[in-house]
């Protein structure tokens, strides 16, 4: 664990360690924050806040975050830019500090998940995984596209949190599994959601390709499975 300063980037998003994140920087304060990470360490802290049109929400002392490092940035003519930002660290955050600048900085604490691998750690981990690749063949075939060989980790805790942050779920929901603190919780949790991810899917799947199949094209038999 460490204790850190960072520039603090309130999101209606919810990043998770070692995964990518595109994220597009317009507003001002948040143009000088990235040219001060540019020029510095390159890493910035995302915090999720339930965005409203309007308001300007401040993360709550205590939630936790993901720090995230910059690394690419493409800046636009107009002073937009594009960036790739990895996930690294997570955080609880102790305070956002009183400075001179335009946007938020924060006093975060960095930490790992508590618990060492038990015996059921990697038959869980096939599992999610399983499950996670008949939800991607189901979109594929939803969407008519090719089915496409998946990367996925084999270390149970990086796997956890590339499902977590693939699956299209509540901030909330993404939130709680971010906080959790034990690699088999949050792949029990995981595996709970995907069961009934995939059987609405495969539902979608069936009423699909039989509209395709009526109007004469399409796969017939490629249907995804209850993990």
């Amino acid at each position: 664990m460490a204790v850190l300063e960072l520039p603090l980037f309130p999101l209606g998003i919810v990043l998770f360690p070692g995964t990518p994140q595109l994220l597009h920087i317009f507003e001002p304060r948040y143009r000088q924050m990235l040219a001060d990470c540019l020029e510095g360490n390159r890493r910035f802290g995302v915090s999720f806040v339930k965005t409203v049109e309007g308001t300007d929400p401040t993360p709550e002392l205590g939630t936790v975050g993901c720090s995230a490092i910059v690394q690419e940035s493409r800046l636009l003519p107009d002073g937009r830019s594009h960036i790739l930002a990895l996930g690294e660290d997570r955080y609880v955050l102790l305070d956002v500090l009183t400075t001179d600048l335009p946007y938020r900085c924060a006093r975060v604490e960095t930490f790992d998940d508590d618990d060492v691998e038990p015996p059921q750690l990697a038959e869980l981990a096939t599992q999610v995984r399983g499950g996670f690749q008949q939800f991607v063949e189901g979109m594929e075939l939803l969407n008519d596209r090719g089915t496409d060989q998946l990367d996925l980790a084999r270390d149970p805790k990086q796997l956890s949190f590339q499902v977590s942050a693939a699956l299209e779920l509540d901030g909330e929901v993404k939130q709680e599994l971010l906080g959790l603190r034990s690699t088999l919780e949050r792949l029990t949790q995981l595996h709970r959601l995907l069961r009934p991810l995939n059987e609405e899917l495969r539902r979608r799947v069936t009423v699909h390709v039989r509209a395709r199949g009526n109007g004469g094209g399409g796969r017939t038999g490629d249907i995804v499975t209850d993990p």
